[in-house]
């Protein structure tokens, strides 16, 4: 209650820009911001305000912050994989692979469901009790998962489903959009150092895994990873800075209808939606195709750490690429490509053959996710609609995450035909590039440039 008295007061003495970004609107030089994609000439008063110390200390700070959050909370859920293989083959083998794949598909969709109300606690100045809860709720699931008994499916699902995917989705959000609170200039470098976070959490909680389940058994396995990601999350959270311009800068009233009447949102939207029916089917299978197509089972069990190491590497270079060539142009090649090493996956069998297509979707597939929301950020006209846009466009775009992983469950069936699922994935993602290729001419013809 002090907090939010405290919140009101300075809303209260804290004076608005508006007429001096009136007047701004009246110059005629512009300039293209490529962190916005508009005219921020016209904006340059509320800019300063709202990025007073762009990149600084505090900055750096939150970005190591957010990168130790997304290590231990979406690189912790990316590694499901091994959960996926570990449940079909022994701990809940009475079970389809379709039914188990609903636990990695509520962990991947609620962080997206739940966007809409942590996008709008963000821009109301909630972030860091948003952050905080979000943490002690993945945490706390984590562990009571570890307490699940062999053969229990209701007991995996509802601590390891649901309640592991509440708790990130109280923090995919705010972690994401509290960089561009940080940062304009040099805001895709920013994110994509950020973002490498969850590649590399889901190349060390694999590789943690695979080797102390079999040695220590289910329950211990999970609890030391449970000690990791309660270590980081408490370490991220003190680092992660709260930009006070942010609280005293007062939330403008948001008109949801007219987020929808932006044709380049709505092509954003449709592309997300598809692109996530399909692009995450490796992540979830494949280690267990692996494993089914006798590829030696050592390199099997790494395979998903081999897959997310290479996306550290393409979300920094991809961000990095971004800055030169564009986002957009930079997503298009990278959506294409990851729907189209998801039909390589056929190709694979031997060792060689599954190193090759896992560093390759990892790299490109790392890369596209993180300019997403790079991407995002940048059809957003107001800085402080950021949290309200990327929520409303993670809910929207979850039921492709929550029906994914089931629907090739389905497809794969118990006799494991996998042309069926990984024609689906691959077909899908490959027309969520084609949403985003009109989505790219949209925004050059307004922007009247090519490098968009």
């Amino acid at each position: 209650m002090e907090d939010g008295a405290e919140r009101e007061s300075t809303l209260a003495t804290t004076p608005e820009p508006a007429s001096t970004y009136t007047s701004m609107r009246e110059s005629e030089h512009t300039t293209i911001d490529p962190a916005f994609g508009h005219d921020v000439s016209k904006d340059e008063p509320q800019q300063d305000v709202l990025f007073p110390n762009d990149g600084d200390m505090r900055g750096w700070m939150t970005v190591i912050g957010t990168w130790l959050v997304l290590f231990s909370s979406l690189g912790y859920v990316y590694s499901f994989g091994v959960y996926q293989d570990y449940y079909t083959r022994v701990f809940l083998k009475e079970n389809s692979p379709s039914k188990i794949a609903w636990m990695g598909s509520l962990q991947l969709a609620l962080p997206f469901a739940e966007g809409i109300i942590a996008g709008r606690l963000f821009d109301a100045g909630y972030i860091r009790s948003t952050m905080i809860s979000g943490s002690v709720i993945f945490a706390f699931s984590l562990f009571m998962s570890s307490l699940v008994h062999e053969g229990q499916y209701y007991q995996a699902i509802l601590s390891q489903g649901l309640g592991m995917g509440i708790g990130v989705g109280l923090l995919f959000t705010p972690s994401n959009a509290i960089v561009s609170l940080h940062f304009r200039k040099r805001r895709s470098l920013a994110y994509g150092i950020a973002l490498s976070g969850s590649s590399l959490g889901a190349v060390a909680f694999p590789i943690i895994l695979n080797h102390v389940i079999p040695r220590l058994g289910f329950a211990s396995g999970v609890r030391v990873t449970g000690y990791v990601v309660l270590g980081c999350l408490a370490v991220g959270n003190m680092l992660i800075q709260v930009p006070a311009h942010h609280q005293a800068l007062k939330s403008p009233p948001l008109n949801w209808k007219q987020f929808f009447r932006d044709p380049e949102y709505n092509f954003f939207l449709i592309g997300c939606l598809l692109a996530l029916l399909g692009a995450y089917f490796p992540v979830i299978y494949l280690q267990l195709y692996s494993v089914q197509h006798n590829v030696d089972n050592t390199l099997a069990f790494y395979s998903l750490a081999i897959l997310n190491g290479s996306g550290t590497i393409g979300r920094v270079v991809g961000n990095q690429m971004a800055e030169y060539l564009g986002i957009w142009n930079v997503q298009l090649a990278c959506i294409f490509g990851t729907g189209g090493l998801i039909w390589a996956i056929l190709g694979i069998n031997n060792a060689a053959s599954l190193v090759v297509v896992s560093v390759l979707y990892g790299m490109i597939s790392g890369a596209w996710f993180s300019l997403t929301m790079a991407g995002l950020a940048s059809l957003t006209k107001n800085p402080k609609e950021i949290g309200a846009r990327v929520g409303v466009a993670c809910a929207i775009a979850s039921p492709g995450l929550l029906g994914s992983a089931p629907i090739q469950g389905a497809l794969l069936t118990r006799n494991f035909y996998w042309l069926r699922p990984i024609a689906f994935s691959g077909t899908v993602t490959l027309l969520a590039g084609v949403m985003y290729c009109c989505m790219r001419v949209h925004i050059s013809r307004r922007l009247g440039s090519q490098k968009v």
